[in-house]
């Protein structure tokens, strides 16, 4: 109970993350142990730095459900090694094995610790545009996650999700109903959803984030993400959310760093595009108002640049 409040605490009220913050669990692989979001919904929560040596690249959050007749888990984690420590912590939960791994996207963070639990036999289940990624682009994830992980990378293979889905896939387990949503393009291909009506809980993955600055990358469609945002994410209306980066939070927070910061951006971009501006001064559009957010520096002014190449072609 003193963990549920905990975690209630910081929906109410934001709690901001700082790079600066060392290892909260220095014990174990993970970044940070797990906490009971809401009952029988964990998560630990990831660092809100880029993924680092010192985190293990446990810079996203890593969920898991306990449906009452197994475990689900959100994200294979970073490497062999992170999934191993997320299961040493799901078994200090409960004996429930785990029945199901859901990739929220194709990134390293997401996919990189399949393997351990194909190894033991887990299902795997991702969208079809996350697969598709993996399949063209895994050998180079690996490689970037070898690059700054080092020995903490041993044992770590490609392994994609052997389930696959377009727009649903419902997980009938135990005391729950589990609704794997893709609602659209957002974020990154294949990015999905978990969705527990019940327990009105969304645990959002990438197409939310909390605390730190978002990254677009070149085959981001700010454009797309705003509209599956309004059309079909938002009308959800989850009482919790569980982004992919930050804390567990709630709507209007997610909606803040998210959506906001989006539309406030593509507003600057695309007055700076009505002015004659160009790219190379695109950099420098005014972002203070978003300068709190952990990765601010890393990430501002790339994401002008590429707002800006999106946006000259709308």
């Amino acid at each position: 109970m003193f963990r549920f409040l905990a975690v209630l605490a910081l929906i109410a009220v934001p709690a901001y993350a700082s790079e600066e913050i060392a290892d909260q669990y220095p014990q174990s692989e993970l970044y940070s142990k797990p906490v009971e979001v809401i009952p029988y919904v964990f998560s630990a929560i990831g660092a809100t730095a880029p993924p680092t040596y010192e985190n293990a690249g446990h810079n996203n959050n890593l969920s898991f459900i306990v449906t009452g007749d197994g475990v689900v888990v959100i994200n294979g984690g970073a490497s062999v090694r992170l999934a191993a420590a997320l299961h040493e912590e799901i078994k200090e939960v409960t004996d429930q094995p785990v029945k199901l791994v859901i990739n929220e996207n194709g990134q390293g963070h997401a996919i990189l610790g399949n393997a351990y639990w194909a190894d033991l036999g887990v299902d795997i289940l991702a969208h079809e545009d996350a697969i598709a990624e993996v399949e063209e682009n895994g050998d180079f994830i690996l490689q970037a996650m070898q690059r700054y992980n080092r020995d903490r990378a041993e044992g770590t293979r490609v392994v994609n999700a052997n389930l696959s889905f377009s727009d649903e896939y419902v997980i009938d387990m135990g005391n729950v109903k589990i609704h794997v949503l893709y609602l659209g393009p957002a974020h990154d291909a294949g990015d999905v959803q978990v969705w527990i009506p019940q327990w009105d809980i969304m645990i959002a993955g990438d197409i939310a984030f909390h605390e730190r600055m978002l990254p677009i990358f070149d085959t981001t469609c700010t454009r797309c993400w705003l509209e599956t945002w309004v059309e079909k994410f938002e009308p959800l209306n989850p009482t919790y959310i569980i982004p992919g980066h930050g804390h567990p939070t709630n709507l209007a927070q997610v909606r803040r760093y998210t959506y906001d910061y989006l539309v406030d951006l593509r507003e600057k971009i695309g007055a700076h595009i009505e002015a004659g501006g160009d790219l190379a001064s695109s950099y420098y559009v005014d972002q203070d108002r978003w300068r709190m957010l952990d990765t601010f520096d890393e990430l501002a002014t790339r994401n002008a640049g590429r707002v800006f190449a999106e946006m000259e072609w709308e």
